[in-house]
């Protein structure tokens, strides 16, 4: 158990780097450009770092409740509930306070996946992959029954009428930046991960060679209907992209996240008394506090020195792996004097 739990804490340091990249290059170089293998570089982070980050919540989940689930106590299970309901509806109100600062948050929509892990956490394995399918289908339903681009100006990527009842139900089911149709299925099938003996060498081999094999298909099958469909109007449904997130994208993300929880709970157990290892996995723990700080402090001191927005690729890039190196450095320097990160100790007070 130990060893699994370094592990995903290494993996969810490198979805909050990969969240970090992509922020810093959509708030600082999104109109800009600049180096095109650079560009290129930070897209293969778009719609997956935060991808990762959810399937690991929701493996987190699992770890969170496995003892009352296992138990079949009613009072377990309904503590076990109590427990998830009160993370939920924290993570909402930190994320819509959070949202005028920074309005492509994700906590807010982790509040209501985790809704949705408030009343599943019992299920059979079975019933979990069943659920990861239908949230996942449902987006393409939903997108035959509304306009997936309603409220949306897509030259400023601005959403409006946000803070109305109809455009904050519609941005948080359906057509917001992590919305819960699909992106709760992230967080199902995380759950349903969770269970799994991963702390077999072979188990998690299988698991690599497969996602590697799905992911690898997924990619290649699409590219070809892409070229196939390139000159009508329904084209892009048939890209590979986080908007709109149809069920390739979803396919393809879980894939790579899979791919990278598996080498990272495998280089943790082969390498733990590496220091890289071990910095990781310190970052991992801080992931709540670093991912409200690099808005926070990496962006607002970038506004401060009047670098935030029109900088090339080359800046927004090395000014992400500047917050990261002093992420990790914090990290270590944190975690020798208390058990937990600051804001992660205030969830826990807040929760418990």
């Amino acid at each position: 158990m130990t060893q699994r739990v370094i592990g995903f804490d290494v993996a969810r340091a490198l979805a909050i780097f990969g969240m970090v990249i992509v922020n810093f290059k959509v708030v600082m170089s999104e109109e800009v450009g600049g180096n095109e293998w650079l560009m290129q570089f930070v897209y293969l982070f778009e719609g997956r770092a935060s991808a990762l980050f959810v399937v690991l919540a929701g493996v987190g989940v699992t770890l969170l409740t496995n003892k009352a689930r296992q138990s079949t106590n009613p009072k377990m299970i309904t503590q076990a509930r109590l427990n998830l309901l009160k993370r939920s509806l924290l993570l909402i109100a930190i994320g819509v306070a959070y949202m005028p600062i920074w309005d492509a948050d994700i906590l807010h929509y982790y509040g209501f996946y985790f809704l949705i892990a408030v009343i599943i956490f019992t299920f059979s394995d079975q019933k979990l992959l069943i659920t990861t399918i239908l949230l996942t289908l449902a987006f393409p339903v939903l997108m035959l029954l509304f306009d997936y681009e309603q409220n949306w100006d897509w030259e400023t990527f601005a959403y409006q009428n946000l803070w109305t009842v109809e455009g904050f139900t519609l941005h948080t089911l359906f057509n917001g930046v992590h919305p819960v149709f699909p992106w709760a299925a992230f967080l199902v099938f995380g759950m349903w991960l969770g269970r799994q003996n991963l702390a077999s060498t072979s188990i998690r081999k299988q698991f690599l060679i497969y996602a590697l094999l799905a992911w690898a298909g997924t990619e290649l099958m699409f590219y070809g209907i892409y070229q196939f469909f390139s000159q009508t109007e329904e084209a892009d449904l048939f890209l590979i992209s986080p908007i709109p997130p149809m069920p390739q994208y979803l396919i393809s993300a879980t894939s790579s996240a899979v791919v990278i929880i598996m080498i990272c709970l495998t280089m943790a157990e082969r390498f733990k008394n590496s220091l890289t290892i071990k910095w990781l996995s310190q970052t991992g723990k801080l992931s709540l506090t670093l991912y409200v700080a690099h808005v926070l402090i990496g962006m607002g001191f970038l506004e401060s020195i009047e670098m935030l927005e029109d900088q090339p690729i080359e800046v927004s890039l090395f000014s992400a792996v500047v917050f990261c190196m002093l992420g990790i450095v914090f990290s270590i320097v944190w975690l020798r004097y208390f058990a937990t990160g600051p804001l992660e100790w205030i969830f826990r007070k807040l929760t418990h």
